[in-house]
């Protein structure tokens, strides 16, 4: 599809055009501005006030469940999502059956995803198996396509392991992405552990299980050098420990995910299983030490953690449930309505720029001439998930229905123009 955008505001600040009311025309995959452009008869033609184009939005943290998992997700259904909320890149996590642990399922994911129209970028398991044991075939995976390695879900426990693998992500120069959390802290907790878990009757995990996870990890930057990304972060003492560590100039980044920016542990009181997430919902102060760290530039990125979960596992008691919430189509508003006292350029950073910079992904930068990779969001939009809308597999979001400030209006991408309608 050849598409005329008229009047876009871009938001790119390594672009000439960055703040530049324009207008941009996409031709064969190729971005024009001006003030003068003339569609042609086959050109989709744009004009409506409030819109921004910013480099194509990245999601560092997902699961497509593919190979294994199908009926929660598949590449394709997951891209699918992945499009409508604005990506044009997501890192996918290991957790698969089998897992992303040597070169060929390296090869399998980046070869059955090439006419998608999102590019997925799988993460090799850090560990064989993801079983925290031993090292699984780091240099392999990076040389067939993994931009950063990672246990995913299960957060690597062993000091000494991961000490190894923070020296040897060295010679390849890619980040180590850990989920912190010390499972031998309440490893059965269903929540966090407070005043609320005790008045519903459910087992708790600390934030403490986090927080001395995330500065034993920080010790060993300090100790390898090895560049770490700290995902999922939701404890305020977390965010402390993250902040020091970039005072102090340690390869130290940090991501946190949309639902712990807008609900507490108080939002479990109805037992909603779409809430029950790993990490879980903590408390109102933590929630306000994670948008301060986001607003302050302390956060890096937003990772969406998208972890479909099929009905079974999420139409029963809470304490059966599986953890997990969809977030791809969502992540972006989410955003907006937690903290509407983003600029446009904060947003893009948080979606686009940082973990471009942070996974050494082409910068997708918006100039003429260029290749074509951009999101087309609007701040004042509204966006409300349906689950005709739904483009997953599965439906455990906490959204449906609701309405969201901040709307995405479609991709740019090397697969082609995907414009969402309303």
């Amino acid at each position: 599809m050849e598409l005329l955008l008229r009047q876009v505001t871009v938001v790119d600040p390594a672009s000439p055009l960055h703040h530049q009311l324009t207008d941009i025309a996409i031709e064969s995959g190729r971005i024009r501005s001006g003030s003068d452009l003339q569609p042609q008869p086959s050109t989709h033609v744009v004009d409506e006030a409030g819109l921004f184009l910013a480099p194509g939005f990245v999601d560092l943290f997902a699961d497509f469940c593919d190979p294994g998992q199908e009926h929660r997700e598949t590449l394709e259904s997951g891209a699918a999502a992945a499009a409508a909320g604005g990506y044009t890149d997501v890192l996918l996590v290991p957790n698969t059956t089998p897992c992303v642990h040597n070169k060929s399922s390296v090869e399998y994911i980046t070869q059955k995803s090439r006419n998608l129209p999102v590019r997925l970028h799988p993460m090799g398991a850090l560990t064989r198996n993801t079983e925290g044991k031993e090292l699984a075939e780091l240099y392999d995976m990076h040389a067939s396509g993994a931009p950063a390695f990672t246990d995913g879900w299960k957060s690597v426990q062993s000091g000494g392991l991961l000490l190894k693998a923070l020296q040897y992500v060295l010679a390849i120069d890619v980040p180590v992405v850990q989920l912190p959390d010390d499972r031998s802290f309440h490893p059965g907790g269903l929540m966090h552990e407070g005043i609320v878990s005790t008045q519903l009757g459910l087992p708790g995990r600390p934030a403490l299980a986090e927080e001395l996870m995330v500065a034993r990890d920080i010790e060993l930057v300090r100790y390898t050098g090895g560049r770490l990304h700290l995902t999922g972060l939701s404890a305020a003492g977390s965010v402390d420990h993250v902040r020091r560590a970039k005072k102090e100039g340690l390869p130290v980044t940090c991501s946190v995910a949309p639902l712990h920016l807008l609900y507490t542990e108080e939002d479990l009181r109805g037992y909603d299983t779409n809430l029950k997430l790993n990490p879980p919902l903590r408390t109102a102060a933590d929630r306000a030490a994670l948008r301060a760290g986001v607003t302050d530039g302390t956060i890096d990125c937003i990772a969406g953690h998208h972890l479909p979960q099929d009905i079974d596992h999420k139409i029963v008691e809470f304490e059966a449930a599986a953890p997990g919430a969809l977030s791809l189509q969502t992540a972006f508003a989410a955003v907006c309505t937690a903290l509407p006292e983003l600029s446009a350029e904060q947003l893009v950073a948080l979606f686009s720029g940082n973990a471009r910079r942070i996974f050494g992904l082409p910068a997708a930068g918006i100039s003429d001439g260029g290749t074509a990779s951009c999101t087309i969001f609007r701040r004042d939009g509204q966006t409300t998930l349906t689950r005709a809308g739904n483009r997953s597999r599965s439906g455990n979001s906490p959204f449906f229905e609701q309405s969201l400030t901040g709307q995405i209006f479609g991709i740019i991408a090397p697969g082609g123009v995907f414009l969402n309608t309303f």
